[in-house]
């Protein structure tokens, strides 16, 4: 058999050389440098708007238009992949983000705002769901994890470059749209050279919550509360933190915080869990993030210092709940489940992402921007509640059936790779 890499060949039996690391290494180079214009216009568009006047209801709305984009790309991405395949779909979801960064630099007019945004959720959800595919289908299972791990280290870390560059760019100005467009054209470059083969034509994959129930109830609960809680605290610190008036260098820094606590804590955690109950550690997440809640609150007036641990605590234990929720509902699921599992913890983490944001909107237009402090609050304490009771009610599973535990983000849907295989390789046992 011809040893050669095949694109249209997708027999799992067929002997195929593993890609090259600069093939595999285009794909995350690209998410990364979209990940800078994303953190960017995060942090931007409260600041514009506060600067310009605006209510902070407004840049809530923006945020939930942003959240019911999300659910679009979740539903629709398998459509367009399956129309004109995986190279030719990210170059017009990266078009479509240039397009949501145009409509904003087309002036202050929320409204637009609103909807340019929204067409952002839709292409960024898609265009993740397209890169995990992609190298899931491309990288062996002895290095996927590594690989899978540099993808979100390297989303994170540019959502952290591009917060701090909200200090760089004028603010008076349409600097700031401007060069997101100019980071997600960068980002064309290296996936429209890249000579990564590409995966076969996906098939739409259901979603079952039933049966995701039953597999991992944990699981699929921890995905409902991540979704809000990490829409919660990554979308309303930079209106919280423009509305008390501060700087829009002390906000950049803010937002650095976020995805700097995600780096710090994930690790630890994942170590803890690979090696005894996932619940507990996701008991003590959860608490975590209602003790760095409280402090959120207390301390809302403390220096801007102080305000950065809390932020960082908080921010980091909140994301591990993401990836712990993972890897427990993975550990618990057989392999003909893996595909509706992945579908559906990916549709309650985005279902939760547009109705809690929604919520939090409403509650500042009665309570003030802090309102977010005591969902995020309220979200963690019953999530630890519900873990608690079972650990109560169900075993653990044995420590030699768990898998290994992966950092992940919140801000980036889960992989979906296993439910993009092609229709025969689904229905093999």
């Amino acid at each position: 058999m011809d040893a050669q890499p095949q694109p249209v060949s997708h027999d799992p039996g067929a002997a195929r050389q593993p890609p090259p690391i600069v093939a595999v290494g285009s794909v995350i180079l690209s998410l990364a440098l979209v990940a800078i214009g994303n953190g960017l216009m995060f942090a931007y568009i409260p600041v514009k708007l506060g600067a310009e006047g605006f209510a902070p209801t407004w840049a809530g709305g923006i945020l939930t238009g942003l959240s019911a984009g999300g659910i679009a790309g979740c539903l629709l991405t398998g459509a367009l992949v399956r129309r004109i395949g995986h190279a030719r779909a990210y170059m017009v979801l990266s078009a479509l983000i240039v397009l949501s960064n145009a409509g904003v630099a087309a002036g202050v007019h929320p409204v637009l705002w609103i909807a340019a945004r929204a067409l952002y959720g839709f292409a960024i959800c898609a265009m993740f769901i397209v890169a995990q595919s992609w190298l899931n289908d491309q990288v062996d299972n002895s290095i996927r994890g590594r690989i899978m791990a540099v993808f979100y280290v390297s989303y994170v870390v540019g959502l952290g470059i591009g917060s701090l560059l909200l200090a760089a760019v004028e603010i008076d100005s349409m600097q700031a749209p401007l060069v997101g467009i100019v980071f997600t054209a960068l980002s064309m470059l290296p996936v429209g050279m890249t000579r990564l083969a590409q995966p076969p034509a996906p098939e739409a994959a259901s979603v079952a919550l039933r049966r995701a129930w039953s597999i991992s109830p944990v699981g699929i609960v921890g995905m409902f509360a991540v979704g809000g809680l990490s829409m919660m605290i990554a979308g309303f610190t930079p209106i919280h933190a423009t509305a008390k008036g501060f700087s829009q260098q002390q906000v950049a820094t803010l937002l650095f915080a976020l995805p700097l606590g995600t780096l710090l804590f994930q690790i630890p955690f994942g170590w803890i869990s690979d090696r005894t109950d996932r619940r507990y550690v996701l008991i003590a997440a959860s608490l975590l993030v209602v003790i760095a809640g409280v402090a959120a609150a207390r301390f809302d007036t403390a220096t801007l210092t102080v305000i950065l641990v809390i932020y960082i605590v908080w921010s980091g234990a909140s994301e591990s709940i993401y990836s712990l929720s993972s890897a427990h509902a993975n550990d618990r699921a057989s392999k003909a489940d893996l595909v509706e599992l992945a579908s559906t913890m990916l549709f309650a983490w985005s279902i939760s992402g547009f109705i809690v944001p929604a919520l939090g909107t409403l509650l500042t237009a009665t309570f003030g921007t802090q309102s977010f402090i005591y969902v995020a609050i309220a979200i963690a304490a019953s999530f630890a509640a519900f873990v608690v009771w079972r650990v109560v009610a169900a075993r653990p599973v044995p420590s030699a059936d768990t898998g290994a535990f992966a950092p992940m983000t919140a801000q980036a849907p889960l992989p979906v790779d296993l439910a993009f295989q092609p229709e025969d390789e689904q229905r093999q046992p």
